[in-house]
């Protein structure tokens, strides 16, 4: 039975001194929200003294105030390596509290010093302008789970233990949370954790009934139900359930020991005794009141243990003025005469019972990834190139020469196990077969004999969730380690808000010097919308890219490499960064090979370039200029251009690739950026430029929308049109194929005349003979299967 077994663990003067720690870390979360001024209330508390602007969530916060102060008692008794994330992050008051009264807070923010003056800047500073926020943020020490991520925190604490055998990371999942998709499936994470190599996770799941102004599902069902619901995950649940604080403090004393020494002896009997048996791990589930040692009644309606006590539970004591001194008296039941001396320092023996030095989960060095980082050991990448002797040669799919220098980066990397590739069952899918010829699938459930690629200690983790993927990868990199999301392009769309969280959480730490920096996030999407015609429309969708584009351009990158060499240049160059989400996007199917290893280096490190073989120009003023970003509309456009040449010769065109999407934004608004007489060189002050986009026009005149010519672009890109169709047809559909670049430039020159409208006539005969053909046979055209950039060309 999982239940609780009743046992003595604390001696009378731990169960009296941890009560008073956890009163203390309450007081503190109460004035966080409260106080402007009389920090330790030695007078009578005024209007005066109260925040004009109440804002807070008290609801979780002495759950997790409680949660905290037994886990420093484990650590300090076992030297545990524990580090704290908080899945309720809204209850940002315990984490500032608690890290203040272990000193870790001080250390990082002197002026918030261990004293009255120093509490009273705590308690101005929260939700305050100018101050922190009121959730867990990157500001707290000890963090690494942002309080707007609600649905990640257990994702992101495998992350963290991975490949990080003496880590434990104690992840609270509030009920609420526990109601979301990526959390729930974020229980299987289990069949993932290898006990020799990796670290453990000990969540406690918090019960305290209710979500803003609703009850919760696991609080609502019955405790057996609940058992079985999480023995079926797979986990051996411990159960703390009560009020009484005497009874709950020795309860979950037991409970945190039982469960640490469970832990111990699953690593122990796998790292000595060679036990191979996927073992149960342990949790906590605790039950205790929704505000817990709050208000119990407000305005005749009860407060403790219902929703209302969520956020503020005494809102308006100007308004009422029957609220200020039940205020008082809240926070004066806390007895903080006996909890601070007189200079406002925590009493000695109660900070006695804090960790000390890193063990502090404020301190401990993986809550600040940035310091364990190492840099990876690369390859050289110059030595996966394809082979180029003339633009246009064949090539076998872009990322399938990539896969072999992340096979070496994965093997290069073995012993360190500081690099690993995420994605949900797709890494063979997006062409990088080549990584399972060094390394398997980490997997700890059963194993088939028709399995492939599973072991233990594999350095691919697939599952078939982006949620999971992205937050173990997450937990990851903010523990110091690198990595690689390989996915579907359609479908990272599932991992917008997580994005959103960690783009924003690197954002702040920027501005932290204390924040060391991290290994970027580095996607890799492939499979994308124009060569999921054998799919259809439901996996076709470039938008992840104007998700990115809208956040701080301190943070993002987007890379569109035209082949093969592009891609090893810039993938080479995003592992190495630090700091930046960089999405790149490639593709997968045999495609043409446009640069030299040399050129492309040089391509990628401008990021935008005039490719001069397909220009003809003579480095003069062009009649119009050919602009592309990404793969496929760099062959589309090429071969527009090549038509374009052939039917009108006297025609003097530019051809422009871009790489680096960012370089056409003015300098003023990204650091990659150019600036006007740089953007004017390359694409004239007055000319036509035709450009061609991998994903939605708009995003280009989004971008260029201040340069001098933008009113002279014409976009092609993705229209949202699809189906199951050709390869090229899925160009026609969206009018991005090179019959429609050659109309839309004819349309542009006038000056082409009648040898221009009947060069458009031809192209509108192709279109009708493409779809007749494509509906007779089923594939495209010989003409497009076949078409080759010949030199004959240049």
């Amino acid at each position: 039975m999982s239940t609780l077994q009743q046992k003595r663990t604390l001696s009378a003067d731990q169960l009296r001194t941890i009560d008073a720690y956890w009163r203390a870390a309450n007081y503190l979360s109460v004035g966080q929200i409260y106080l402007y001024d009389n920090p330790l209330l030695r007078r009578p508390l005024e209007l005066s003294d109260i925040k004009k602007m109440l804002l807070g969530h008290w609801g979780t916060t002495p759950g997790q105030n409680f949660i905290y102060a037994h886990l420093n008692r484990v650590i300090k008794e076992n030297d545990l390596d524990m580090i704290y994330v908080s899945g309720p992050g809204h209850g940002g008051p315990a984490v500032v509290a608690n890290t203040y009264l272990e000193g870790s807070y001080t250390e990082i923010y002197p002026h918030i010093s261990q004293d009255e003056e120093g509490l009273r800047k705590l308690f101005i500073q929260f939700s305050f302008p100018g101050g922190i926020p009121s959730h867990v943020s990157p500001e707290c020490p000890g963090s690494i789970h942002e309080g707007g991520e609600l649905g990640y925190s257990l994702s992101h604490s495998f992350g963290a233990v991975f490949d990080n055998p003496e880590l434990i990371v104690a992840c609270v999942v509030g009920d609420g949370e526990a109601e979301t998709g990526p959390l729930a499936t974020a229980w299987h994470s289990n069949k993932f954790l290898n006990p020799v190599d990796d670290g453990a996770v000990l969540p406690i799941l918090h019960l305290n009934g209710y979500k803003i102004a609703n009850p919760t599902v696991l609080a609502r069902i019955g405790h057996e139900e609940l058992e079985q619901l999480l023995r079926g995950y797979g986990w051996t649940p411990y159960f703390v359930e009560g009020d009484d604080p005497a009874l709950m403090h020795e309860a979950m004393a037991t409970a945190m020991d039982d469960c640490i020494h469970q832990i111990q002896a699953i690593q122990r009997d796998a790292r000595e005794n060679g036990n191979r048996e996927r073992p149960r791990w342990p949790m906590i589930v605790l039950r205790s009141p929704k505000g817990w040692t709050g208000p119990k009644v407000v305005d005749g309606v009860p407060n403790e243990g219902t929703f209302h006590s969520h956020q503020v539970p005494l809102s308006d004591p100007a308004g009422k003025p029957e609220h200020l001194p039940l205020i008082e008296e809240w926070l004066r039941s806390y007895r903080p005469e006996e909890l601070f001396d007189e200079n406002g320092r925590l009493m000695p023996e109660l900070a006695e019972l804090a960790p000390t030095g890193k063990r502090r989960m404020g301190a401990n060095p993986n809550a600040n990834g940035g310091a364990l980082l190492r840099d990876l050991v690369m390859p050289d990448y110059r030595d996966y190139a394809t082979d180029v002797p003339e633009p246009g040669a064949p090539g076998i799919g872009d990322t399938r020469v990539l896969g072999p220098f992340v096979r070496d980066v994965i093997k290069l990397n073995m012993e360190a196990k500081n690099f690993r590739v995420f994605g949900p069952d797709e890494t063979i899918s997006n062409g990088l077969a080549a990584v399972f010829d060094v390394t398997s699938r980490q997997w700890e459930a059963r194993t088939e004999a028709n399995d492939e690629f599973l072991e233990t200690s594999g350095r691919v983790l697939e599952m078939l969730s982006e949620h999971q993927c992205e937050g173990w990868l997450e937990g990851y990199l903010l523990t110091g380690r690198h990595g690689l999301f390989n996915c579907y392009e359609a479908f990272i769309h599932i991992v917008d808000s997580m994005f959103n969280q960690h783009a924003k959480w690197l954002k702040v730490t920027n501005e932290l010097p204390w924040r060391e920096k991290i290994a970027s996030l580095n996607y890799l999407l492939a499979s994308h919308v124009w060569r999921q015609d054998h799919n259809g429309f439901t996996h076709q969708d470039p938008g992840f890219i104007d998700v990115v584009v809208n956040k701080k351009a301190s943070v993002v990158r987007v890379y569109l490499p035209p082949d093969a060499n592009c891609l090893l240049s810039v993938m080479d160059h995003c592992l190495r960064s630090r700091q930046y989400v960089n999405v790149v996007v490639a593709g997968k199917h045999p495609a043409p090979q446009w640069l030299t290893m040399e050129a492309a280096e040089k391509h990628c490190a401008e990021g935008i370039g005039v490719w001069d073989w397909a220009s003809s120009d003579d480095g003069g003023e062009p009649d119009v200029v050919f602009a592309c970003c990404g793969d496929v509309p760099t062959l589309e456009t090429l071969a527009a251009v090549s038509i374009i040449r052939e039917h009108l010769p006297d025609l003097k065109v530019r051809f422009v690739n871009i790489v680096d999407l960012m370089k056409i934004q003015p300098e003023s608004e990204h650091p990659h950026g150019l600036d006007d007489p740089a953007f004017d060189a390359l694409f004239t002050e007055d000319k036509p430029v035709i450009f061609v986009f991998h994903a939605y026009p708009w995003l280009i005149h989004r971008l260029t929308y201040r340069r001098t010519n933008h009113e002279n672009f014409h976009v092609r890109g993705y229209k949202e049109e699809g189906t199951i169709t050709t390869p090229f047809d899925m160009t026609v559909l969206n009018e991005l194929d090179r019959f429609h670049i050659v109309m839309d430039t004819i349309d542009r020159l006038p000056q082409t005349g009648e040898i221009g409208q009947a060069l458009k006539r031809l192209m509108a005969e192709k279109l009708v003979q493409h779809r007749e053909y494509i509906c007779k046979n089923g594939q495209d055209m010989p003409e497009i299967r076949n078409w080759r950039w010949k030199a004959t060309q240049k």
